[in-house]
């Protein structure tokens, strides 16, 4: 125990110190602007910051019902106040350690709601499937209508970046070697520990995997799979317009429409996959987004992600704490299902 929680702060402090060399980077880069990036915070309209953060608080709710139509068909069921209260801690548990939230949502289930952790992870992990083929969904929808500038992202990130890597490896057969020396190590540890992976699939991990089995089966089980599809396109519609209604805060961003949102919603996302929260990494990408791609005036560039990032940061950091404290109180004299699931 004392080891796995030696290594969960490690993977911490690495992740966190990622996060803050970005931020830092992100400072220096625009010192010049300073000035400029504070009035732009002074002046900022927050009535569309408010705004973007009830339609977030809507989309947690909206998740946390959700979660419901995936449990029933297994014969589980969540108090809606704890489920949006296990959504919110969730994510205050990201901005810690990404993706420790899924873990921590099925934990707080299994205490106050008696949701079999293995069988809330399943359900959980469902979630993320659904979840990545509507940013697939996206993705296809961004590149209909945003070619040419996903394209220019692609060069300009991507692309030339590693034309360059690969020119640099052909000059120099020794990083050759030695990359196909590593991929041969990786091959060879992977086949010498086959039957330790194997191992793995019996007891508590073999559960855990059961568990998930079961999770995605829900779907294809599920009684109403069209609200269930209406629920999901409403969570991200909910993203969409969270971002959306920040570029009303600002003047120099008030122009920009839905095109640009999708391309700042589809690469913003790679940012919160990174770093606890996206910290520091979500607002360099919207800010090379906006200042390099849709030429935004570069305080505002700075000022926007940094408005949309830090408001949400607040709102999970008040509710997150909040839900802590209401879900032993309210949970104190109840039970909320019976110990024995109805099947």
């Amino acid at each position: 125990m004392a080891s796995k929680n030696a290594k969960s702060a490690i993977q911490f402090l690495v992740l966190l110190s990622i996060g803050i060399l970005l931020v830092w980077l992100s400072l220096r880069q625009v010192e010049p602007q300073k000035n400029k990036i504070i009035a732009a915070f002074k002046n900022a309209n927050y009535f569309w910051i408010v705004l973007s953060l009830l339609v977030s608080i809507l989309s947690h709710f909206l998740r946390a019902f959700r979660w419901n139509y995936l449990l029933k068909p297994l014969g589980y069921k969540t108090n809606l106040l704890n489920a949006t209260c296990h959504v919110f801690v969730g994510y205050f548990a990201n901005y810690g350690i990404p993706r420790m939230g899924e873990i921590t949502r099925c934990t707080l289930a299994a205490r106050y709601d008696n949701v079999p952790f293995e069988i809330g992870l399943g359900t959980v992990i469902t979630e993320r499937i659904i979840d990545f083929l509507l940013f697939l969904l996206i993705f296809v929808i961004t590149l209909l209508v945003q070619f040419n500038e996903l394209i220019g992202l692609a060069n300009r990130y991507v692309f030339d970046k590693l034309n360059e890597k690969i020119s640099n490896l052909s000059t120099d057969p020794f990083m050759l070697v030695l990359l196909l020396v590593i991929l041969f190590l990786l091959v060879a540890v992977l086949f010498f520990l086959r039957k330790k992976f194997s191992s793995l699939l019996k007891g508590r991990f073999g559960n855990i995997i059961k568990g998930v089995g079961e999770g995605i089966g829900s779907v294809r089980n599920m009684s109403n799979p069209i609200q269930f599809v209406f629920l999901s396109l409403a969570i991200w519609l909910c993203y969409f317009y969270a971002l959306y209604f920040c570029f009303f805060a600002l003047d120099a961003t008030s122009q920009l429409g839905y095109k640009e949102c999708l391309t700042l919603l589809l690469l913003g996302t790679f940012g919160v996959i990174f770093t606890p929260g996206g910290l520091g990494a979500y607002p360099l990408i919207l800010y090379g987004i906006l200042y390099n791609t849709y030429h935004v005036d570069e305080a505002a560039s700075f000022a926007l992600p940094w408005l949309s990032w830090s408001s949400q940061f607040i709102l999970i950091l008040v509710l997150g704490t909040l839900s802590l404290i209401i879900l032993p109180l309210y949970n104190r004299n109840r039970h909320v299902i019976s110990p024995t699931p109805e099947r």
